[in-house]
């Protein structure tokens, strides 16, 4: 009897146990799922005109340097301020400027008076050349003395200019109606020749330098007007090809196109990515797959995206990239149209993780 017992209360443990497991692990596998955002490839990012990613550029801007070397005194401009034509932005130490200017001034005043000197003796000697007083040998001299005092003053003066000339890099001015958009530089820091300091845009003209493949740079001319695509702010904007690069040596394979846009009173900043639509209808219609860079995921060099298997369940496919459209990529292989892809999680994801797709 005590060995029925037992076995009896070992039987119902066992069955306890495995019933207190079964459930937990259907709590695990409920609360394993991870939520997640899905998007698709639809029709609307085919199109079958030639198009071209590019960056909206201010049409007047300047990047300001000097050309000589010195400590900063002062900083007179934050980013963002806006400047008026001939305005000072930055000020470079110049003692050693203001020395040169100095030692010029006395130069030009020791030459001043050597000329008038050699001026007063050359027509002296002339009246008395004049008067059969003094031999042309003397009146030669007179006049060589002359001719070079007055060649030591104009050199006098030019060195001045000179020195004058080189205030303008050490007092840097802005060179337009414009707004500071960097500062490369600090009161109390070394400037170095060529080395940038500030950089300043003219607001209200842009432009737009957009990328073309060879394959299409032959169908683009100046003077076609385009559609620009800003998405950052929901907004197509009209401009005019003003120039085609025929060479593609110093930028990677692409051809560069730059485009004018025309005024407008969208809000539009520099730097903003953009697409440019041509008008030029492509020999064949292409399925053109675009999806969110953000949406991407990279192993090593590898780079793939996260899709919805058939049970739920996280996919990492591997994809084939192809040109950048502002915050979007081509997708050449790997994502066909009207596919779901996962663009964003509430948890970590890995190759068959369990999903829920958020509504």
């Amino acid at each position: 009897m005590n060995k029925i017992y037992t076995l009896l209360l070992f039987s119902a443990v066992l069955s306890f146990t495995a019933c207190n497991n079964s459930s937990e692990e259907k709590n695990t596998d409920k609360t394993s799922a991870v939520p997640v955002t899905v998007s698709s490839v639809t029709a609307e990012n085919n199109t079958p005109f030639l198009t071209a990613s590019g960056k909206i550029e201010a049409a007047n801007s300047a990047t300001l340097s000097t050309r000589m070397m010195g400590f900063v005194d002062k900083v007179h401009v934050n980013v963002g301020e806006k400047v008026t034509k001939g305005q000072l932005l930055l000020s470079i130490n110049n003692a050693d400027l203001s020395a040169k200017q100095a030692q010029t001034s006395a130069g030009i005043t020791e030459a001043q008076a050597a000329f008038k000197n050699a001026e007063k003796d050359y027509q002296r000697f002339q009246n008395l050349f004049a008067d059969n007083s003094a031999s042309q040998k003397e009146l030669d001299d007179q006049r060589a003395r002359y001719e070079m005092a007055k060649a030591r003053l104009e050199g006098a003066k030019q060195m001045k200019n000179e020195v004058q000339s080189q205030f303008a890099y050490v007092n840097i001015r802005a060179p337009f109606n414009g707004v500071v958009t960097n500062k490369f530089i600090e009161a109390g820091d070394m400037a170095n020749p060529g080395v940038p300091l500030a950089s300043v845009e003219g607001p209200g003209n842009f432009e737009v330098t957009a990328s073309v493949p060879e394959s299409d740079i032959s169908k683009i001319e100046s003077g076609v007007e385009v559609q620009v695509v800003v998405k950052s702010i929901d907004k197509i904007l009209p401009g005019t090809v003003t120039e085609v690069s025929t060479s593609a040596k110093n930028t990677g394979g692409q051809y560069l196109v730059k485009v004018v846009l025309d005024k407008t009173d969208a809000d539009i900043l520099s730097g903003m990515y953009v697409t440019v639509q041509f008008p030029v209808e492509k020999k064949t219609a292409v399925n053109m797959v675009l999806i969110p860079q953000e949406a991407l995921v990279k192993r090593g060099q590898l780079t793939g995206i996260y899709t919805v298997s058939q049970s739920n369940t996280a996919l990492l496919r591997w994809l084939r990239l192809g040109r950048t459209f502002g915050d979007n990529v081509e997708v050449l292989s790997g994502l066909a149209a009207d596919e779901n892809y996962i663009i964003s999680s509430e948890g970590k994801l890995f190759n068959g993780a369990k999903i829920t797709i958020k509504q």
